[in-house]
């Protein structure tokens, strides 16, 4: 496929910006489908809800393994084809996972499905970051993000109301089937852009953008930053049904719904961010925004009913995306010429947590307690605004004046 010739500070948000959210859109619809009804994959399987949980873990895992490969390839090769083919990757991963016979075949599924959700949200974030300046950057971010949040709210909100219906399988095949149809929409719509300028980067501009990116401070912070909201925030996740299931309440899209409410808090972020970050400034963003989230880790630690949930799962999001939002942004400024790259790192370290917080909450809740845990994620999560705050300043990347314009 041809490349889309850019213009990195044009003021304008570009029209094309609206089919890379459809992308991010369709690849996050996926992401939490399952959370809501792994206490029936669990029943069906035999396995234990933390054993189910693994999903959620392997999706995570795949996905960030899979980075620093697609961060290359996409600068290598052009973002908007590789896009194309990691979602149809994925909705075939959901349509094989809605038809497995066994626990270790629908683990298996869900590799693929992270490999293909892995080349989609970073590389459209990079995409992103190409068509618009830095001064415009985090307002564009947020287009892109309210793709990524609608898809996660309609996701887990849907994957609930099919499975009480449908069942779990139900659940995969229709998405698998949504996935497919929207990667020949974004197939059609990126053949409607000017596509038409191969790309610049090379095997030595890649090496290069790679001593950049480490060679800058904000590295360091922010990818230590991300793999600590993954492993705090993200892998609580899995365990959000069955803390509804103790407290009686047994409906699948009851717990879609409570998860869901995480990405309308996303939504909401999408919608305030140009005028909240004016007058907080980026310090004040993620400062705000841990400590948001700190606190309502504290509200889901004392087990109110789940309409209390789902209110307090939307003001984590918001709070989420605020701190998030922000380093999102510094990643983005890590490098020029690889900067797909970077940001795929970014996800790298991000899904990493994801990886790992799963795992540690279980071991968190099974020897501490459940309101250990969460204060503990509480007050890492609040400390963490602060720090980021602290050590985080606008540097322009090292390789900015290499090239006048950036080809993709």
């Amino acid at each position: 496929m041809p490349q889309i010739a850019l213009r990195p500070h044009d003021q304008r948000l570009p029209p094309v910006l609206n089919i890379i959210a459809l992308t991010t859109f369709a690849a996050n619809l996926s992401v939490r489908a399952l959370d809501p009804v792994l206490p029936h994959v669990a029943d069906e399987f035999g396995v234990s809800i933390a054993t189910a949980a693994g999903f959620a873990a392997v999706f995570a895992f795949t996905f960030a393994i899979v980075q620093p490969l697609v961060g290359a390839a996409a600068d290598l090769f052009g973002k908007a084809r590789l896009m194309i083919f990691c979602l149809a990757l994925l909705g075939l991963a959901n349509i094989l996972g809605a038809i497995s016979t066994s626990f270790p075949l629908l683990f298996a599924t869900r590799i693929l499905a992270g490999i293909g959700s892995g080349g989609v949200f970073p590389v459209s974030l990079g995409l992103t970051s190409d068509l618009v300046g830095a001064e415009k950057r985090q307002v564009a971010i947020g287009r892109t993000l309210a793709g990524s949040m609608t898809g996660n709210l309609l996701g887990a909100s849907a994957s609930g109301l099919i499975g009480d219906f449908l069942g779990w399988r139900g659940v995969l095949a229709v998405l698998g089937a949504l996935v497919i149809a929207a990667s020949l929409a974004v197939a059609a719509g990126f053949r409607g852009a000017d596509l038409k300028h191969p790309p610049r980067t090379n095997l030595s501009a890649l090496r290069h953008g790679y001593r950049t990116i480490f060679n800058n401070p904000n590295a360091r912070v922010c990818y230590s930053a991300v793999f600590v909201e993954g492993c705090c925030v993200l892998g609580l996740f899995p365990f959000i049904a069955a803390f509804l299931f103790d407290l009686g309440e047994k409906s699948l899209s009851i717990a879609g719904i409570v998860i869901a409410g995480f990405a309308v808090g996303g939504l909401f972020y999408t919608l305030t961010v140009s005028r909240f970050l004016p007058r907080l400034g980026v310090k004040g963003m993620m400062i705000s925004g841990a400590t948001l989230v700190g606190l309502q880790l504290i509200a889901t630690a004392l087990g109110p009913g789940w309409k209390i949930q789902g209110l307090s799962l939307l003001l984590m999001g918001w709070g989420f995306y605020m701190i998030h939002g922000c380093l999102q942004v510094f990643a983005s400024e890590l490098s020029v010429e690889a900067r797909a790259t970077g940001l795929s790192l970014h996800s790298f370290f991000f899904f990493m947590g994801q990886t790992i917080g799963p795992v540690a909450y279980g071991l968190g809740l099974g020897h501490a307690g459940k309101v250990p845990t969460l204060l503990s994620a509480a007050v890492v999560m609040i400390a963490l605004g602060f720090v980021c705050a602290r050590l985080l300043r606008q540097r322009a990347p090292a390789d900015a004046a290499a090239r006048p314009s950036v080809k993709t």
